[in-house]
C-alpha cells in the first residue's frame, strides 16, 4: 500500500522538508561562492536529496516535501530585509541555472517509475 497516509509518511515528509530547507539555503551560498564547481556540488546534493526522498518513501511525495523545503529556502532567502538589501541576490547566471536544474530535477524524481509501479492499461484482463 504506497498510497495510504500514515505517521511515519507524514513524519518523513516534514522531515524531507527540513532537509530541503538545509540542502537548498547551503546550496544557494555554495552557488555563488565557487562558480562553476559550487553551481555542480549543489545540483548533485538537491539530486541526492530528492531521489533519496523518493526512495525513502517509495512515492512521489517524498520529492514534494524536499522539493518543497529546497524551493523554501529560496522564497526565505531571495525576500528583502528591512534595510533593503538582499540575502541572496541574483548576481550571476548560477543562481538561475540552480533554480531551473533543480526544478527539473525535482519533476524528473518524482515522476520516475519504481520497481514496485506497474503499466498503466486502459484494457480490462480477460478472465
Amino acid at each position: 500500500m504506497s498510497g495510504t497516509l500514515t505517521a511515519g509518511r507524514i513524519a518523513g515528509c516534514l522531515g524531507l522538508l527540513v532537509l530541503g530547507v538545509l540542502t537548498g539555503a547551503a546550496g544557494w551560498l555554495v552557488v555563488d561562492l565557487w562558480f562553476p564547481g559550487g553551481l555542480l556540488l549543489a545540483l548533485l546534493a538537491v539530486f541526492g536529496l530528492f531521489l533519496g526522498g523518493r526512495i525513502a518513501l517509495g512515492t512521489g511525495p517524498g520529492v514534494g516535501g524536499a522539493a518543497a523545503g529546497w524551493f523554501l529556502s529560496y522564497v526565505m532567502l531571495s525576500v528583502p530585509r528591512p534595510e533593503g538589501d538582499f540575502l541572496l541576490g541574483s548576481s550571476g547566471i548560477g543562481t538561475y541555472v540552480y533554480l531551473l536544474g533543480g526544478t527539473v530535477l525535482a519533476v524528473m524524481c518524482a515522476t520516475m517509475r519504481g520497481p514496485q509501479d506497474r503499466p498503466v492499461s486502459a484494457a480490462r484482463s480477460a478472465k
